[in-house]
């Protein structure tokens, strides 16, 4: 096997990108296998980057539609769709240009096809195009990083155009006047938010009765009044049965619903449906029962941990592999399960992986809820502090939310963090890092935040845990 790879990835999301080039830092012969076209995977192609594209323009254009005249600007304002997709779109295709360059760089090889496991380190390569030939390569180890795929709703079937998933969201050509999103979790709530700036009226329809399902009870709460504040409107504790899309072009779409506890039906009509109920592990064509592997009852890939399916030399990360479905957890994934194959040591503390919802306010959560602590019977103490009284978000006017740290009652060690506000997303990694470095409440509070910042939030809070918030 002299003209072998070491090691050869499925799938170049980020997980598996990222799985390469730490690979071929450490010296493995390298190559990736992508079937898109492009690399980056579902987060950066149709996920998380173009999604933060749009939040970010949206979040612009209803800033100067409804705030700027408080800041003494006054503005006509007018929306341009194209301009606004356009810029989207160029800001995938640098990212995606951007990773292949860095396959280059770091000297992995790129292969455009379908990769499917023929056997013991062999994966077969079968090119985009109808009719294209097979390619054998071989390898010492093979690394599945294929991702996820959007769940179906039963009774509900994605055309992407009436009824779209994430990825039909994205690429809308008109603003609908009505948008009636299928599921309360963080892709609605951040796909619907941008609808509903750009003039969409947006209703989200749950089948439990709260928003953010796993994410803290108060943050749930605060987000639901703060994104009904903005104009969104919300059925909880409702299941959708089915939908009807006009026939003709533009007709709009029926969706059926009941209460979730049992009730009269109801009909809920809106020009575009967005089923946003989850993401399920992608493994079709991955030829896994021929080579053996196992998957669970859900579709899953179990792994040992060292990222090792029951195949040897067989490895999987990320989303096929359970746990949040993050493109970060992933790329952390990557990197320990490439240092393991090179004879390395890798960790990953699974506690400290942060949670993010780019709405605004943003949400965001890092270790144990306070339920959780409830339901596993750990005493603790809680310190909170609002937005309402850090002077940069009253400078910025950005006032909604709060920090919230629990800690060990008795030792003090920070359990979870949990912030609704303005960049929370970027705040909440101050406490990330004081986890990791099993720091406690008390080390947070010591340390000198810069004045005025939102940061000083997440010190008032560390100071309310031990009662002496000096600005409530």
């Amino acid at each position: 096997m002299s003209d072998a790879y070491d090691l050869i990835v499925i799938g170049g999301g980020p997980g598996g990108y990222v799985a390469a080039i730490r690979a071929a830092q450490l010296g493995l012969k390298t190559a990736i296998v992508e079937k898109r076209g492009a690399l980056g995977g579902t987060c950066l192609n149709v996920g998380c980057i173009p999604s933060k594209a749009l939040l970010q323009s949206s979040h612009h254009y209803d800033m100067a539609a409804t705030e700027f005249g408080h800041h003494g600007i006054n503005a006509k304002v007018s929306l341009d769709l194209k301009t606004m997709m356009g810029r989207k779109d160029t800001v995938v295709q640098d990212l995606t240009q951007g990773i292949e360059f860095l396959m280059k760089k770091n000297k992995v090889d790129y292969h455009v096809g379908e990769g499917r496991i023929a056997g013991p380190g062999e994966v077969t390569v079968t090119g985009p195009k109808k009719g294209a030939n097979k390619q054998t390569l071989k390898t010492r180890n093979i690394l599945i990083a294929t991702g996820s795929e959007v769940t179906p709703l039963a009774g509900v079937t994605i055309d992407e155009k009436q009824i779209v998933s994430s990825t039909g969201a994205l690429a809308l050509t008109s603003v609908p006047k009505t948008l009636a999103v299928v599921g309360a979790g963080v892709i609605g709530l951040e796909l619907g938010s941008v609808w509903r700036r750009l003039g969409a009226q947006v209703t989200v329809i749950e089948f439990l009765d709260h928003i953010l399902p796993g994410m803290d009870t108060e943050v749930s709460k605060q987000m639901k009044r703060t994104l009904s504040k903005q104009g969104m409107a919300f059925k909880l504790s409702t299941k959708v049965t089915g939908a009807t899309a006009a026939t003709k072009s533009g007709g709009g779409v029926t969706l059926t619903t009941e209460p979730v506890t049992g009730g009269k039906a109801e009909k809920i009509k809106a020009d575009v449906v967005l089923v946003a109920i989850g993401r399920r592990p992608y493994t079709e064509g991955l030829g896994l029962k021929t080579a053996g592997v196992e998957v669970d009852e859900r579709g899953f890939i179990p792994v040992d941990e060292d990222f090792q399916t029951n195949v040897a030399g067989i490895f999987a990360i990320g989303d096929v592999i359970g746990g949040a479905m993050l493109a970060h957890k992933a790329e952390d994934e990557g990197v320990v399960c490439a240092e393991i194959m090179a004879g390395q040591s890798g960790h990953i503390n699974y506690d400290t992986i942060p949670g993010i919802v780019y709405t605004w306010p943003e949400a965001a959560s890092v270790g144990k809820t306070e339920q959780q602590l409830k339901d596993a019977g750990v005493e603790y103490v809680t310190g909170k502090f609002p937005f309402t009284a850090n002077s940069r978000a009253r400078c910025n006017g950005d006032t909604d939310g709060f920090v919230k740290i629990l800690a060990d009652k008795t030792t003090d060690a920070v359990l979870g963090c949990h912030i609704v506000g303005p960049q929370a997303g970027d705040l909440i990694q101050e406490v990330v890092v004081a986890m990791e470095l099993s720091a406690s409440a008390e080390d947070i509070a010591r340390i000198c935040h810069g004045h005025p910042g939102l940061s000083e939030a997440v010190k008032e809070a560390a100071l309310a845990a031990d009662g002496r918030a000096i600005h409530t």
